[in-house]
C-alpha cells in the first residue's frame, strides 16, 4: 500500500492522509481504439463517466447533474495506452486518477486498471464508485 502524508507547515497538523488504490475490470472483445475513445475523450467520457465533460487544453471540465463541476488537468498520457489526471481542488499534488488499457494475454480480453487515490476510511466508497461508473460503462458501450 502506498500513502500520502501531508502537514501543515506553520502548525504542523496533518492535512491529508491518501491510500493508493488499484482496480481491473475485463472488457469484452473491443479494440483498444474504441476503449481508448471511451476513456480520453470529452464525448467518450460522457457517456460513462460525466453528465458533462469539456477539454480545454490540458484542463478538463468534468459536470454531474446541474450543480456539481470538477476540474482535472491532464497530466500524463500515452495514446491507446493510459491517461492521467489530478483534480485541480486536491490539495496533495502527487495524487491523480489513471486510466490504463492493459491486454491480457491469457485471455487475449483488454483490461481497464484504474489507479486512484483516497483516504483510508473512504477506501471502499471510492471502489463503490468506480465499480458503479465501469459498470455504466460497459452497458453503453457493449464491452
Amino acid at each position: 500500500m502506498h500513502y500520502f502524508e501531508a502537514r501543515n507547515l506553520k502548525t504542523n497538523t496533518l492535512i491529508m492522509k491518501k491510500e493508493k488504490i488499484k482496480m481491473e475490470y475485463m472488457l469484452k472483445g473491443g479494440s483498444e481504439n474504441i476503449i481508448w475513445s471511451i476513456i480520453s475523450t470529452p464525448s467518450g467520457l460522457e457517456t460513462w463517466f460525466a453528465d458533462k465533460v469539456i477539454a480545454k487544453e490540458k484542463t478538463f471540465t468534468f459536470q454531474w447533474g446541474k450543480t456539481e463541476t470538477r476540474q482535472a488537468e491532464l497530466i500524463s498520457c500515452r495514446t491507446n495506452n493510459f491517461i492521467r489526471f489530478h483534480w485541480l481542488d486536491d490539495e496533495e499534488a502527487k495524487s491523480y486518477f489513471e486510466l490504463k488499457i492493459v491486454y491480457n494475454e491469457l485471455t487475449e480480453d483488454l483490461m481497464l486498471e484504474i489507479i486512484d487515490w483516497a483516504e483510508p476510511g473512504e477506501k471502499e466508497d471510492v471502489k463503490d464508485l468506480w465499480d458503479s461508473d465501469i459498470d455504466k460503462l460497459k452497458r453503453v458501450s457493449g464491452l
